[in-house]
């Protein structure tokens, strides 16, 4: 008997030690239980307002009146006899019959502290800390939250960000940042100093000292010699054309090329005109000697031989190159055998249209210091001509061209013309090829 009585007070015994966390879990649910007092209720509301402050100020959506208690049920629940010791109560959720239970961490929680959030749903929180005090932390996923585990041992691994926005965390994320307004350093703060004082103090020519005077002398003449380019012949066809004008259609021809290399060339011209079914109206040869005198113009000098007319030679000088803004120019003074003093003046232009297609305007000024009867030349400006020529580029060196030209007879040439039975105003439309090798 003693035995059976002893069995039974144990078996009593281990069935309160099993129960006692459950049930302390659950202090103030049954009915039976004294309510908190009205200055613990106070305490805990203003802790609360404190606490929902505080999240307020860091971002976090707070309901109004999360502080106040939660309206107890008609009926509520007595868990006095409910046998909690086999209840998991780390997978209980809002649904479990405890939705309308509002409690405060302190007194559902005794073990945890305040700052244990391990294993909180983050996900719809948009930034800052977790919650901390006895706000209404109904929202969040506290299944898997150790009840004995402080903030420091807190694993965020495996926490939702996603939802998090870090964009106006200034010390986190700076994509957002706009650089715009940042005043780089300009080139006029960069400051010019000069050269250190070790710069240039060898000598001028520190290879003489090495090879001496007598083989740098040699080495350099043959770098003259090198880069000089060599010798090379260049020939260009500037206007082959067919004229139509009124009257008689002509022909005319313009070439030129040199044999050299880049500073001293032999340069050779000729030009001419006429109409079909008559003599050559004039024509001319030029043999010149040419030297570079600056990097886009050359000095030429040499003769001058007419081929049609009363025969003459001419002494020729003139300068031959590339003006600023790509003006072509070719200028030259003549003076003949007979002491005839001429001038011509030449220029055009290429204004491209597209890489192969090439508008040019073209000019050219005869002038004479005296009158020449015999050639048709009055004195002072003699004649001027103006022509505009469209060209297509198949390649570079060969462009057919479709254009027009005016020539007019001025002063005392004009009136040689006239009196020879030539119009001083010829306009003609021209057809020709342009091409070099």
């Amino acid at each position: 008997m003693k035995i059976r009585i002893v069995s039974l007070l144990a078996s009593v015994a281990a069935g309160s030690v099993l129960a006692s966390p459950a049930a302390a879990q659950h202090a103030g649910h049954s009915p039976a239980e004294p309510q908190q007092s009205a200055e613990a209720q106070a305490d805990a509301k203003t802790k609360c307002e404190e606490e929902a402050e505080r999240h307020r100020a860091m971002g976090h959506p707070v309901a109004d009146g999360a502080c106040e208690p939660a309206a107890q049920p008609e009926a509520a629940m007595d868990h006095s006899e409910m046998d909690h010791s086999t209840m998991d109560h780390g997978s209980m959720t809002a649904r479990d019959g405890h939705s309308s239970m509002t409690m405060p961490m302190d007194a559902a929680r005794p073990q945890a502290s305040p700052e244990s959030h391990e294993g909180m749903d983050h996900g719809s929180m948009p930034q800052g800390k977790p919650a901390e005090g006895a706000i209404d932390h109904s929202q969040m996923n506290h299944g898997e939250m150790g009840q004995a585990e402080a903030s420091s041992s807190m694993d965020h691994g495996q926490m939702d960000h996603s939802q998090m926005n870090h964009g106006e965390t200034p010390s986190q994320d700076m994509q957002g940042m706009d650089h715009s307004a940042m005043q780089m350093g300009a080139d006029d703060d960069i400051p010019l100093l000069p050269p250190p004082p070790e710069a240039g103090s060898g000598p001028a020519r520190a290879a003489v000292a090495i090879w001496g005077e007598e083989a740098m002398n040699e080495a350099r003449r043959e770098l003259v010699r090198e880069t000089d380019g060599g010798m090379r012949l260049w020939f260009q066809g500037d206007r082959l054309e067919y004229r139509a004008r009124e009257g008689k259609d002509g022909y005319l021809w313009d070439i030129q090329g040199y044999y050299g290399g880049d500073i001293d060339k032999f340069w050779f011209k000729s030009e001419g005109e006429g109409s079909f079914g008559e003599p050559i109206e004039g024509a001319e040869v030029q043999a010149l000697w040419s030297r570079a005198i600056a990097p886009f113009f050359d000095f030429q000098a040499g003769v001058r031989q007419d081929l049609t007319g009363p025969e003459r030679t001419h002494a020729v000088i003139g300068i031959q190159g590339l003006m600023p803004y790509r003006f072509e120019v070719d200028a030259a003074a003549f003076v003949s055998t007979k002491g005839d003093v001429t001038a011509r003046i030449e220029g055009e232009l290429d204004q491209r249209i597209t890489q192969r297609l090439i508008l040019q305007p073209r000019a050219e000024l005869a002038l004479s210091a005296q009158d020449i009867p015999e050639l048709g030349i009055g004195a002072g400006l003699d004649r001027i001509e103006a022509g505009l020529r469209l060209r297509y580029e198949f390649a570079r060196e060969f462009a057919p061209y479709v254009g027009v030209s005016q020539e007019w007879r001025i002063g005392d040439s004009a009136d040689f013309a006239r009196a020879a039975g030539e119009d001083p105003s010829v306009t003609s439309y021209v057809v020709g090829v342009r091409f070099w090798f």
